[in-house]
């Protein structure tokens, strides 16, 4: 296995778990210094110990509230002082709620763009000069819905198109300033975190789960679930050299689920 990315400092919030887990796996595992941000103390180390038990170099973990300014501002303290610096920022945190329209409250619309969009937001604005100072990368992780509408899930789909639409503005000061950012739209991935969507779905449908799950899989075409590791992988190369040419692009990981051009 290659070292590429050793001696780089690599933030990824959300990364206690899910998608996020497996893209801090993949970096450690090719060298990186990784810091996980998440909410949870508990998954926190216990990730750590995972990725550590592998053989790579031990995460710094910081527990915070990410929906929140001053929570983002702990995940920056700590990387200030344990680095000084930060090669790479992978935006994976939030969990949007699905379900009927009339049924979703004030309180889960505002939750799910404070913790996505706004945690991504914060994170961007704090580290950009040491972005910028290392010529770094940015890689949000978004989800199809940011191109698919879904009246099941409007909270997410409407979360997503905003990260969507900050991110290719951002990457026009990524030109500017020498930092690449770019996104990832993961499709239905095998993660806790669709097997709550799932349940969401059934309870707004009247369907069982498993009928929800098999008509979502249906419904896109799929031959199987994506998993963390397929994110990972692009989420690696978008950060490599190779893919230095590449600036404000969106890439879907859905196994063809994407039914539009766009």
């Amino acid at each position: 296995m290659t070292q590429e990315f050793a001696g780089k400092i690599v933030v990824v919030s959300g990364g206690s778990r899910g998608i996020g887990r497996g893209i801090a796996a993949a970096f450690a595992a090719q060298g990186a210094q990784t810091v996980l941000a998440a909410s949870s103390q508990d998954t926190l180390n216990a990730t750590a110990d995972a990725i550590t038990q592998s053989g790579a170099i031990r995460p710094d973990v910081c527990a915070a509230d990410l929906r929140t300014e001053d929570g983002c501002k702990a995940v920056f303290a700590l990387v200030s002082q344990r680095h000084g610096r930060c090669d790479i920022l992978v935006n994976s945190a939030g969990a949007t709620r699905a379900g009927a329209f009339l049924d979703l409250t004030a309180d889960a619309w505002q939750d799910g763009f404070a913790l996505k969009f706004f945690g991504c937001v914060h994170l961007c604005r704090l580290f950009w000069p040491m972005l910028a100072a290392s010529h770094g990368h940015v890689v949000n992780i978004i989800g199809g819905a940011a191109r698919t509408p879904d009246p099941g899930f409007l909270i997410g789909g409407s979360v997503n198109a905003a990260m969507h639409n900050f991110t290719k503005g951002l990457s026009g000061l990524g030109k500017r300033d020498g930092v690449n950012v770019n996104a990832i739209l993961p499709g239905l991935t095998e993660t806790a975190r669709v097997g709550q969507l799932f349940a969401q779905r059934a309870a707004a449908s009247g369907k069982t789960v498993d009928e929800e799950r098999a008509a979502q899989v249906a419904k896109e075409g799929l031959a199987r679930l994506g998993t963390p590791e397929d994110v990972a992988a692009l989420a690696l190369f978008l950060c490599g050299e190779a893919a230095r040419h590449i600036q404000g692009t969106a890439i879907a990981v859905d196994g063809g689920g994407t039914p539009g051009v766009y």
